[in-house]
């Protein structure tokens, strides 16, 4: 009874219409967000330089892909700043590029902390305090020494000068130490200072390019989702056809086998909402003076197609044989 249900849109033909969509999507996206831009510091351009042939591996189909070039070009001004920068930048380089060989021999060879002439200048300022302590407290120490009745050559004695000897070596240790350890921080300080230095020569300077903002005031333009349009379309379309025929199944279970009054000058309102596998329209309807809503055929088609399941009336309307119709 009635037109089969309408098939669903193959699967390839969906994805061959998101594709084709997206694609002149991105296509017009690339036209308008790539605008010429002219500016105080000079120009950029984007062409077309030439299209790229890509396959779709589901579909089979291929599409033609254009290929942009972006051209920036410098003012006059700022390309004689740039031509200054980069001349800059290679003496430069090349003064870091000579200081390196020095650097790599300083770097494989082992370190050497010593530096004489600070640990003797550090020693000597040292001493010009320590000496006149040192000989005043001797001084000191002999007279508390024979005030108490010990004399030059006793154990006494030696015990005492020896004490006071080794308290004077730990003074001057000490200041021997704090000397080499100035010198070593004077040398590392020297030392970092040359390899920052030839690393600052060795980076250069970075050229600024013209600040260009890509695609001032324009949006992106939002692709169509195709799939979800057929997809609603199919569902839609599924839609129809079932109250199609279940309107048209209700209609024929009222009629049962009888002949019923199918003439179109005896209907109004009249509305086509589907078609069997014949090709016979299916329509809605009123009858003339009746304001129900019916859904059947018009006797007129079925009579072009099954003239046997159409008979006239004595007053001349058209009547049709339902059963044999959609048989």
């Amino acid at each position: 009874m009635g037109k089969k249900a309408p098939a669903p849109t193959p699967p390839k033909e969906t994805s061959a219409a998101s594709t084709g969509t997206n694609l002149s999507t991105g296509i017009a996206n690339a036209y308008l967000t790539n605008m010429n831009e002219i500016g105080p510091d000079g120009t950029r351009t984007t062409e077309r330089t030439g299209m790229e042939s890509v396959t779709d591996p589901y579909t089979g189909l291929t599409y033609q892909v254009p290929r942009f070039t972006t051209t920036t070009t410098l003012s006059d001004e700022q390309k004689a700043i740039k031509a200054q920068n980069d001349a800059a930048s290679l003496n430069l380089s090349t003064l870091g590029n000579n200081l390196s060989g020095s650097l790599g021999n300083q770097l494989t060879d082992n370190f050497k902390l010593g530096n004489e002439a600070v640990e003797g200048r550090l020693f000597d300022l040292g001493r010009q305090r320590l000496d006149p302590m040192f000989a005043n407290r001797d001084e000191d120490l002999r007279s508390r020494l024979a005030n108490q009745g010990i004399k030059v050559g006793t154990a006494a004695y030696d015990r005492e000068m020896a004490l006071a000897g080794q308290q004077e070596n730990d003074a001057y240790n000490s200041l021997l130490l704090q000397g080499r350890g100035q010198a070593s921080n004077e040398l590392l300080t020297e030392d970092n200072q040359r390899i920052n230095q030839i690393s600052a020569l060795l980076s250069g300077g970075q050229v600024s390019q013209p600040n260009f903002q890509s695609g001032v005031g324009v949006q992106p333009m939002a692709t169509t989702d195709n799939a979800s349009i057929i997809a609603n379309n199919d569902a839609a379309k599924m839609a129809s056809w079932q109250a199609s025929q279940g309107a048209l199944g209700s209609a024929i279970g009222g009629i049962g086998g009888l002949f019923a009054l199918s003439d179109e000058r005896a209907k109004d309102d009249k509305e086509r909402i589907g078609e069997t596998d014949d090709g016979l329209g299916i329509f809605k309807f009123k009858y003339k003076g009746d304001s129900k809503t019916q859904v059947g055929l018009m006797a007129q088609d079925v009579k072009k197609k099954k003239p046997q399941a159409v008979r006239t009336r004595p007053d001349g309307l058209m009547e049709v044989d339902y059963k044999r119709a959609l048989a």
